[in-house]
């Protein structure tokens, strides 16, 4: 049996009963969809408790007899669902919450017998080894995805899990491994078109905006790693320039993604040393992220400033932008 969550909201006291009809159990499957594209509009901290009530729901619906079919489907959405509360929990800084619920995902998706379902919470607990500064365990993890999924899993979701793997390697400091999971990320999306078969939602997130965010983001990291390198910096502006538009014309569909960029763009142009175009895109994501409740968001806007801070401390738009920041983001405890 699947292990309940901890409860970090009270559960509902009325326990569902019965067997499920077909209509039920699309609802649950459509309220998943629904949560998935608020925490991309909104971010983690707005909708997160909802996530792990309906969570909760479903692991009691687990406690009942269910026809096979049924119990399937119902396993499946307490897989998607406990990903989504582990990312969430993530976004908003609750690093061990976060990794309970992905431990429960992985838990649910082998039940549910999904493995691309499966290697996409794994991409997630890598995303968060990289975020804690742990690149090696995040590598691991993607190869554990990539093995688990190598003859299921759909081009997009390969593409995702290369992009991932070039994250890893970027922050281990191992240029010619990163620039060769890029070529395949890149390589294998040029395929998802060809596919027969849909993908499912929680991988349509991983758009061609995606695919150019996380490889513009492996050169960045990898130009950090070594030493403020112009030459990475500079493999990763185009890339990043273009995630910033296609993720500006969306009209707010992923503002966090948005923000996130354009953050990324100014730690490029701080990299080349590009001071005043980087304050302007640091104004953009501070903007950005006042829409989205993204303790991620924030932090890494502030992380951006003091390395302005740092760098420039000197120079009037800095000084202007970290009086903005103090205005506008006031470091205070994200209510989660």
């Amino acid at each position: 049996p699947l292990p309940r969550p901890e409860p970090d909201v009270a559960p509902s006291s009325a326990r569902a009963r019965g067997r499920l009809s077909k209509p039920e159990l699309d609802l649950l499957e459509t309220t998943t969809v629904m949560f998935r594209q608020w925490d991309a509009q909104c971010g983690g901290g707005l909708r997160r408790k909802a996530v792990v009530g309906q969570l909760h729901e479903v692991t009691d619906l687990l406690q009942e007899p269910q026809p096979e079919a049924a119990t399937k489907r119902l396993f499946k959405v307490a897989a998607e669902l406990a990903e989504l509360a582990g990312w969430m929990s993530y976004d908003v800084g609750l690093q061990p919450t976060a990794q309970k619920y992905f431990v429960l995902a992985l838990h649910a998706a082998k039940e549910a017998g999904d493995r691309p379902l499966g290697s996409y919470v794994l991409s997630n607990m890598s995303r968060q080894m990289i975020h804690l500064g742990r690149p090696e365990d995040a590598l691991e993890l993607i190869h554990l995805a990539q093995y688990g999924s190598r003859d299921c899993a759909s081009p997009r979701v390969q593409s995702m899990l290369y992009a991932m793997e070039a994250r890893a390697y970027a922050n281990m400091g191992q240029p010619g491994r990163c620039k060769r999971a890029v070529r395949m990320a890149e390589d294998t999306f040029a395929e998802a078109d060809e596919w027969d078969e849909p993908d499912p939602d929680w991988i349509r997130f991983f758009s061609e905006a995606e695919l150019y965010a996380e490889n513009s983001h492996s050169f960045r990291d990898l130009a950090y790693v070594a030493g403020r390198s112009p030459t990475y910096a500079s493999l990763a502006e185009p890339l990043m320039k273009r995630a910033v538009e296609l993720f500006g014309q969306e009209g707010g569909e992923h503002q966090r993604s948005y923000a996130l960029n354009l953050i990324g763009m100014a730690t490029v142009h701080l990299l080349q040393r590009e001071p005043e175009q980087s304050t302007v895109l640091a104004t953009d994501a501070i903007k950005a992220a006042k829409k989205v409740r993204s303790e991620r968001v924030n932090t890494r806007i502030r992380k951006t400033v003091d390395t302005a801070v740092r760098d420039f401390g000197d120079i009037a738009d800095v000084v202007e932008l970290t009086e903005r920041l103090a205005i506008e983001l006031p470091e205070t405890a994200e209510a989660v």
